[in-house]
């Protein structure tokens, strides 16, 4: 394997998007207060901030194919701390909501270009443990900014989260301005975004994968979107809530070298996903089962455990057939996915019932897996 000298800044940048989104999670019920709005209106935040994440994909990959991968990185860590800088200053729950979808719109690149460049870079089974390695970043990262949220509603209010955000951001551009090195391939074509579309909506793989993408992440966010008013009725501070992450962190963890172990015995993909589907569908049972006492965390570790086998198998599989147009193809498939979230999380918000959410969703990933296939992911 390469020497990986830009792996802890691409995995600084890949946990990024979701770090962001979760530091902002336990502060959902400041965010009632201070606005006076209901959970259902403040969690429209979360909607919000994946739809116009989605966007944010779209426009992001597509430049990068035709401006390059780190100049395109840097303009969109730029929005993404205009965004934090509003939030950080308004007064006004509307003028609110606008700064998230700005902040999501630049925080996408952390997410599409970062990948773009891991498949730049590495191919096969190289970009598998990469991906691997990515996993365990991807599902730590909300456990990290659940913590931090934690500690910084409890200590500094709104502002404190607002105030972090920004300078994550600030160290963010310094660091990609420095480290980051162009991998766009030399003398590259630049693909016909409308043939690429068109390509991918065809797909019945792509919108599989996209649908097991947003399967296993409205189960996560859900959480994060949900549980804060769980252990908020049951009498315990978001600073409860946000340490009750370490146990994620372990679910994380074991998630992560599980695939990273299957991939080293050459477990076939399916199987892999088949695994992570029903590990997930279980702590789904067990959280519908055990909620609303806040001991459903136990059973929901197993859905994060899931979460952290499954989601590197699909992003490093996904794209196999697209690798000359991949910056575009990537923000093509990210839009899908991240409108599906977006859509999810709506009906996750109205719905305020985690059980329930978890369950149809990994049910919903588990007839994915088992109808039809993926490229590279097929069943025996």
């Amino acid at each position: 394997m390469k020497a990986n000298t830009h792996l802890p800044l691409l995995i600084a940048l890949m946990m990024f998007p979701q770090f962001v989104e979760t530091i902002y999670s336990p502060a959902l019920p400041l965010l009632s207060e201070r606005f006076n709005i209901s959970a259902e209106r403040a969690s429209m935040t979360l909607s919000l901030y994946f739809i116009a994440f989605a966007i944010g994909i779209v426009f992001w990959g597509i430049l990068s194919d035709r401006i390059g991968r780190k100049s395109v990185m840097m303009m969109g860590l730029i929005v993404y701390g205009f965004g934090a800088l509003i939030g950080l200053v308004t007064s006004h729950f509307e003028i609110l909501l606008f700064a998230r979808m700005i902040a999501a719109f630049g925080a996408a690149v952390g997410s599409v270009v970062t990948q773009t460049i891991m498949r730049d870079r590495y191919k096969k089974e190289e970009l598998s443990y990469i991906f691997s390695i990515m996993g365990i970043a991807l599902s730590l990262s909300p456990v990290v900014g659940m913590l931090i949220g934690a500690l910084l509603s409890s200590y500094l209010g709104l502002h404190g989260v607002f105030g972090c955000l920004l300078a994550l951001a600030v160290i963010l551009i310094g660091a990609t301005k420095l480290r980051l090195v162009e991998s766009r391939p030399p003398f590259s074509s630049v693909p016909s975004l409308w043939n690429v579309f068109l390509q991918m909506v065809a797909d019945r793989s792509i919108w599989k994968a996209s649908g097991l993408v947003a399967s296993f992440n409205i189960i996560l966010f859900s959480y994060y979107a949900l549980a804060p008013y769980v252990f908020e009725e049951a009498g315990h501070s978001s600073t409860e809530y946000g340490f009750s992450g370490l146990l994620l962190a372990a679910g994380s963890f074991i998630g992560g070298i599980s695939n990273k172990a299957f991939i080293k015995r050459k477990v076939s993909p399916f199987s892999i996903l088949l695994s992570a589907t029903l590990i997930t569908c279980l702590g789904g049972l067990g959280v519908y089962c055990i909620e609303p006492s806040i001991w459903f965390i136990a059973p929901f570790v197993l859905c994060v455990i899931g979460y952290g086998i499954a989601i590197p198998t699909i992003l490093s599989k996904a794209l196999v057939d697209y690798q000359q147009v991949v910056g575009t193809a990537a923000a093509i498939f990210g839009l899908f996915y991240y409108i599906l979230i977006g859509i999810g999380l709506s009906l996750s918000g109205l719905i305020q019932d985690l059980g329930v959410v978890i369950v149809l969703m990994s049910f919903a990933a588990l007839f994915l897996i088992c109808t039809g296939s993926m490229p590279d992911i097929k069943r025996p």
